[in-house]
């Protein structure tokens, strides 16, 4: 029989060994699929509590399932410390001089040394180090430091992103966002954080008058529309009345410290925070996103967190539903976040994330040190406990009060308080709902080196491709604005411009004196229809055009795209000076050719891409990106691939099934004649074979049988008795255990060609595109924006 086994081919998690008598350990393999009902992870420190974490990240990484990790300790990191070879060389960089000098080695004797550990702890829990291979090559790894330049940069307060239209359609989840994100803002400038004062209700007005209208907001624009609102009234009452000016410019006072702050920049610079980027490269490969916030103060780490599981509700609403494991969101202490009898602004999002993600294939886990400080109502929504070590008996008596109101009242308190009393480390108890009873394992040696938090220059270390990468400047063709001198003669009167082209302002501070320069804003609304492909979309253009002073005409092509209407004024400041304009602007006739230019510009080159892929009969949605169409594909493939092995499951379950009776049997039978054989196998292969197929099949084997086939096993001994019947019971169970070991080999290779038939690479994606009509083109108007520059 074969000693190496592809746990994931059986798309099974190998996460540790359990115990089936005194000596003997087989392994504990969980399926990914109950991940969707979500999981925690409770242990004291020293409890193996970040390896048990680190664990299950890996096996969803080998599995192509992409992890979204929020860490605030910076242990995390190590996810990237995985060396195939094993040498000491590897291990040395990260190897603490202080640790080699306690141990009295030198750092590169104690690298040496961990790395033997690492080989010898591989092979103890039936692992062989080409799993550390398959563990780099299949996914791509990332550190993300918001509010940091140590790693990949993230963009967090660039713009306060829109909400899917499912989330705009659900006024609930919408209301609760908003809130989430106004306490979060609040909580950065020290504000009170009450739902019932004017400044949570002005900002929180502010954000539902941009987010209706589906746009964008950001910070500047935020502190913009605090002063100046693109509302009147508050209520029944007001605005002066509500808040009045001089109390609304004390609140964006406040708000633009935070811009003025030099660290800033690192706030706004580096890749948006898109949920859909943070799941497959373009090669299909997963992606493990790392979020590093160990370096941020309590606000800021508050600030972030509740704007990044914001972002996954919005995103995850946007999803279809699915019954396979699509994404983690992974958060490494959960302490302070989700408290019993507060509402951080981070709560009410993983309360929804909790309650309805299990339906979109998204599972979270989280982890934490500290029972005591975590709301249990909320986590009636886990399917999966591990509890390690716990310090005091307050903490053993919370678990088993959250744990017993999870599984509605189904464990035996006594036993869980008896288990948790003897546990060492690295040993978990284990109760998910997805099967029968508890089990006690002790976790499986990671691949990744475990060395502790990676500090932030360690991080800049892992990370220095990734950010060349990423800071690589792309040529572009430059503007005809660009190609201006800025050197523009400026004229301090405004120019006469015709009555028909209205005339707006953008300032961008309070000044003295102000330099205007302007712009052909060409407007208009246009409507794409397909019903045969359910496309009924209306979209706005709004395009702005740079209006150099000796232009002849105007560019098409050259346009900006002018995103927020609303921050626009309708009257001119005073000591407002004027760029010349060109000649043209000031001609009616001109506009109005203008005007039928832009039309027909529009006409020729608007069109809206959608994505097809014929195989499986998928066209994408009138708002959905490539990467989105990608991810719902990859969706579609996993439930192929999930209802396939299902199926084999069915065809091959009578064969096991009848394999195991005929084992069970003829083991009583050796153990009732006392005989003693030699056998061509161990305990612990027979362990791992029924094992893994016993999980395979859904059939949990129990650890008085394992225990049986093992004991029985190892009974051998060299003085046998040459009677006829002990070797026909030896040839029998030697027959069927070959036939198990062929069960095995062939649901292997079956589910390989499953996965490979069904990976995303098969299956191609073609553009199309749906072109207006004529009359699809409507609401035409010009207007002129005088911009301050």
């Amino acid at each position: 029989m074969s000693t190496t086994f592809d746990y994931e081919k059986l798309k099974l998690f190998y996460i540790g060994k359990e115990k089936i008598n005194e000596s003997d350990f087989t392994p504990l393999v969980y399926k990914n699929k109950d991940l969707t009902t979500h999981a925690a992870i409770i242990g004291m420190t020293g409890s193996g509590k970040t390896g048990l974490g680190i664990s299950l990240l890996e096996e969803a990484a080998i599995d192509n399932i992409p992890s979204i990790i929020i860490d605030p300790k910076g242990d995390m990191g190590n996810l990237l410390l995985t060396f195939p070879n094993l040498n000491g060389s590897d291990f040395e960089p990260w190897i603490e001089e202080q640790d080699a000098i306690n141990n009295g080695l030198s750092v590169s004797e104690l690298a040496l040394k961990t790395a033997q550990s690492w080989e010898n702890g591989l092979e103890a829990d039936f692992q062989s180090q080409e799993r550390i291979q398959k563990l780099k090559d299949s996914a791509d790894f990332t550190i993300y430091t918001p509010g940091s330049n140590a790693g990949v940069q993230i963009s967090i307060l660039s713009s306060f992103k829109a909400p899917s239209i499912e989330v705009l359609e659900d006024n609930e989840l919408l209301v609760s966002l908003i809130n989430s994100t106004v306490s979060s803002i609040l909580s950065l400038i020290d504000e009170k954080d009450d739902s019932s004062s004017k400044e949570f209700i002005l900002i929180s007005t502010v954000f539902m008058n941009s987010y209706s209208n589906q746009k964008d907001l950001s910070l500047e624009e935020l502190i913009s529309f605090i002063v100046t609102p693109a509302f009147s009234k508050v209520g029944i009452f007001d605005l002066e009345t509500f808040f009045p000016q001089n109390e609304r410019l004390k609140l964006a006072l406040k708000l633009n410290t935070i811009i003025a702050n030099p660290s800033f920049k690192s706030w706004i610079e580096g890749q948006p925070l898109d949920i859909s980027n943070l799941m497959y490269d373009e090669n299909g490969k997963a992606k493990v996103s790392i979020f590093s916030i160990a370096h941020l103060n309590d606000s800021q780490r508050m600030f972030f967190v509740s704007l990044l599981l914001n972002q996954m509700v919005s995103w995850m609403r946007r999803q279809e539903g699915t019954t396979s494991l699509k994404a983690l969101l992974y958060m490494d202490e959960i302490f302070g976040y989700f408290p019993p009898n507060a509402n951080p602004p981070s709560k009410q999002p993983m309360l929804t994330l909790l309650k309805q993600a299990r339906s979109f294939g998204v599972g979270i886990i989280l982890s934490t040190q500290n029972p005591v400080d975590i709301d249990y109502k909320g986590l009636a929504n886990i399917g999966t406990w591990f509890i390690g070590r716990l310090q005091t008996k307050q903490d053993k008596e919370k678990v088993i009060d959250g744990l017993s109101s999870a599984v509605e009242g189904k464990i035996d308190k006594n036993e869980i308080e008896n288990l948790l009393s003897n546990l060492e480390k690295r040993t978990f108890i284990m109760k998910n709902i997805n099967e029968d009873g508890i089990k006690v394992f002790q976790t499986r040696w990671a691949l990744s080196y475990l060395k502790g938090p990676i500090t932030k220059e360690q991080i800049k270390f892992l990370m220095a491709n990734k950010k060349l990468s990423s800071s690589a400047i792309k040529e572009e063709n430059p503007t005809s604005k660009q190609k201006v001198e800025i050197a523009n003669k400026q004229n301090s009167l405004k120019p006469l411009i015709p009555n028909i082209l209205e005339q707006k302002y953008l300032y961008s501070s309070q000044k003295d004196s102000y330099y205007l320069q302007a712009y052909l804003l060409c407007k208009c609304s246009l409507h794409f229809a397909d019903s045969v492909k359910n496309i009924d979309l209306t979209s706005e253009l709004n395009y702005g055009y740079y209006l150099q002073k000796d232009a002849l005409n105007i560019n098409y092509e050259e346009f900006e795209e002018i995103p927020n209407l609303n921050s626009f004024e309708t009257k001119e400041r005073l000591n407002s000076n004027y760029y010349e304009t060109p000649i043209f602007i000031q001609n009616e006739k001109e506009l109005k050719q203008i005007q039928k230019d832009f039309t027909d510009y529009v006409y020729r080159n608007s069109k809206l891409s959608l994505f097809k892929n014929e195989a499986l009969k998928i066209v994408s949605k009138q708002n959905e990106n490539l990467m989105d169409f990608k991810i719902r594909i990859q969706d579609r493939l996993n439930e192929r691939v999930d209802e396939e092995i299902e199926n084999l499951q069915i065809k091959f379950k009578k064969t096991n099934d009848s394999i195991e009776d005929k084992l069970n049997k003829l083991f009583d039978k050796k153990e009732k004649e006392q005989l003693q054989a030699t056998s061509t196998t161990t305990d612990t292969i027979i362990a791992i074979g029924t094992s893994l197929l016993g999980a395979f099949f859904g059939k949990s084997t129990t650890a008085s049988t394992l225990g049986k086939m093992a004991s029985s096993a190892k009974g051998a001994t060299r003085i046998l008795k040459e009677r006829s019947d002990v070797k026909y019971v030896e040839n029998d169970i030697e027959q069927l255990l070959i036939q198990k070991d062929e069960l095995q080999k062939t649901l292997e290779y079956e589910i390989s060609k499953i996965n490979e038939e069904n990976k995303i690479s098969n299956f191609q994606i073609e553009e199309i595109f749906i072109k207006p009509k004529r009359t699809d083109i409507y609401n035409i108007k010009l207007e002129l924006l005088w911009k301050e520059e």
